[in-house]
């Protein structure tokens, strides 16, 4: 089968079930139980950042022009948000905790009770809807190279298809395969085909399911996920 091309001597440890956590995006280290009078404030700056969003596009959102909109001084922005991508980060933030709730504890087949590869398909098909949904603003807000791989959103995604090809492909070395399928889910990739190559979006769907195949060395489902 084509997986055994991926196959690796010495696999890593299954991991121990753990309860699904969804995970904020929010600058590290900020409490998550706000004074009230704070977090009047914080929604406020985040309501100006959407405007400009809606208004300008991702590019006009700068600290100086969120802290005009909202009519603070520009350190009240910083110290709530860190630095731009904080800002943006937590724009995305609803969203993406929707969608992780999509996934971990969802109706199927994304979410448990489906086989293994069919949660695998919906997968991809739901994270590239909501990267095109949302994607000026993911974007905006893509993490620095350091933190590229391991900002908690990513880990999570990547660990999720982890745990759904170590059911399907044991023998796999599926680190390096959610690694490497993950790649294809790159918001960074997926303006690049849609926006840059033009491609529609139930292409991208279909090379997904196509990838899944021949990766799990599995049979597609008869039908789609939507």
């Amino acid at each position: 089968m084509l997986y055994a091309v991926f196959m690796s001597a010495s696999l890593p440890p299954f991991p121990p079930p753990q309860k699904p956590e969804l995970l904020e995006l929010g600058v590290r280290g900020q409490d998550p139980c706000l004074r009230a009078d704070a977090a009047r404030n914080r929604a406020r700056l985040l309501e100006a950042a959407a405007r400009l969003i809606a208004e300008h596009g991702a590019a006009g959102v700068t600290m100086e022009a969120v802290a005009a909109a909202a009519q603070v001084g520009k350190g009240t922005v910083f110290r709530r948000f860190g630095d731009r991508v904080g800002l943006l980060t937590a724009l995305l933030d609803h969203s993406e905790r929707k969608f992780q709730a999509s996934f971990l504890s969802g109706p199927p087949p994304l979410g448990p009770g489906a086989p293994p590869v069919d949660r695998l398909n919906a997968f991809g098909h739901a994270t590239l809807r909501h990267a095109t949904e949302s994607l000026e603003l993911q974007i905006a807000a893509e993490p620095t190279p350091d933190r590229r791989f391991t900002a908690p959103p990513r880990r999570l995604l990547r660990g999720h298809v982890m745990m759904l090809l170590r059911q399907v492909v044991p023998e796999a070395d599926c680190e390096l395969l959610a690694l490497t399928l993950m790649g294809y889910l790159d918001p960074v990739a997926v303006q690049h085909l849609t926006r840059q190559c033009g491609m529609p979006l139930e292409r991208l769907e279909a090379g997904w399911t196509d990838l899944v195949t021949r990766v799990t060395g599995t049979e597609p489902a008869a039908t789609g996920d939507h």
